[in-house]
């Protein structure tokens, strides 16, 4: 750890342009002011990201530091006002995504209660049929997943790629969901 008198030293070449003197003062205070934060965080990513954070607003406001002065607590003082930016924002976030979870429950709400009162039996009907309507290399790939067969083994059999069952497959689900909400209407 440097000593006051070496910090007051640093300081100055600092602000008199030395940019690179500042490695000197991260080096003797990081790991104070990272053990500070990593008290009071759980992620070690955050309490990183914060490190350099306290030590760039350190930095930044160099010159308002007094020569003489306690330059740790001046570093936890930044830190302190770093973290508590943090949980401000922490918490900001966490309320913006329960009220997007809300939000997003209530608008599917009609759509999942029109489902639950959908009795399975009718659905399972209308599934079948719509199957049955699907044109026959269609209805192959849907029986082919039903069945658990590996895409390899179905393109083989139908003479094509692998991709172009994947393509199959897709467009088979979509004529099917499509199919089955119109039944179902």
């Amino acid at each position: 750890m440097l000593t006051s008198t070496e910090i007051d030293e640093v300081i100055d070449q600092v602000l008199r342009g030395h940019r690179d003197a500042f490695r000197f003062i991260v080096r003797s205070y990081s790991l104070p002011i990272r053990a500070y934060i990593a008290s009071r965080l759980r992620r070690a990513d955050d309490v990183d990201d914060l490190t350099q954070e306290v030590f760039i607003a350190a930095f930044r406001d160099l010159a308002q530091y007094h020569p003489g002065g306690d330059f740790g607590a001046w570093v936890r003082g930044i830190a302190r006002h770093k973290l508590n930016d943090y949980f401000r924002s922490t918490t900001r976030r966490t309320q913006a995504h329960e009220r997007f979870r809300l939000d997003l429950a209530s608008s599917v709400e009609t759509e999942l209660d029109a489902a639950a009162t959908c009795e399975p039996s009718d659905s399972i009907e209308a599934l079948l049929r719509c199957i049955s309507r699907l044109p026959e290399k269609l209805r192959r790939v849907v029986k082919s997943g039903l069945d658990g067969d590996k895409p390899a083994s179905l393109a083989e059999e139908l003479a094509t790629t692998v991709g172009a069952v994947y393509n199959l497959h897709y467009r088979a689900n979509q004529v099917l969901r499509d199919c089955v909400k119109k039944e179902l209407s």
